[in-house]
């Protein structure tokens, strides 16, 4: 290789991806936002980390799918200009990896987890082996009462709980299920086990 090549090579920078939290934390909850149709197309995501004190740190980033198709930009503001220079889901997957195996995930709905398989089909990755659980169902035991009264979506129990957050982005979703499942543990057994590592 020709200096000037390795200079060439060395001049192109990889997107920083943002440092996860330091835990121990008791569990997470993740959400994602999408570009478009294939739930592989993720451009954003959010993981909330809450602690044994039941603090919640948020951990989030923008992630560029690399697609000219964006249908979903209406609805959660993310556009291909606002995600130039992220890093890809290839790049940040390893971060997650790292914090989340062997931990519990909170997702609402399975939406979460269907896209995070896709977005690793479509790099040609294994989708990571993680322990998922659905902050839903969760909802729905807790507070039975909504069940044809508004259901159990986000919208929903953020005007039935009182919660503060935007929906549609991926780090504030994150935070409101993780909340969803803290409230819920002083109605009802949930059963999160507490995790030591880090």
């Amino acid at each position: 290789m020709s200096l000037t090549e390795e200079s060439r090579l060395a001049a192109v920078s990889i997107p920083a991806v943002t440092p996860f939290p330091k835990g121990p934390f008791r569990f997470f909850a993740l959400d994602v936002e999408t570009a478009n149709n294939d739930r592989g197309s993720i451009c954003q995501i959010g993981v909330a980390c809450v602690r044994h004190d039941h603090s919640i740190e948020t951990w989030v980033t923008f992630i560029d799918p690399r697609t000219e198709v964006w249908l979903w930009s209406g609805l959660h503001g993310i556009t291909a200009a606002k995600v130039r220079g992220a890093p890809t889901f290839v790049e940040v997957l390893p971060v997650l990896q790292a914090a989340l195996d062997g931990a519990i995930i909170y997702q609402h709905s399975h939406f979460d987890s269907g896209a995070i398989a896709a977005a690793c089909s479509n790099a040609g990755r294994m989708a990571p082996s993680w322990s998922w659980r659905n902050s839903v169902q969760v909802a729905r035991i807790a507070w039975p009462e909504l069940k044809g009264n508004g259901g159990h979506g986000l919208a929903s129990l953020k005007a039935h709980l009182g919660l503060s957050f935007d929906h549609h982005d991926a780090g504030e979703d994150a935070r409101a299920a993780a909340e969803v499942v803290l409230r819920a543990e002083g109605i009802t057994p949930v059963h999160v086990p507490y995790r030591t590592a880090t």
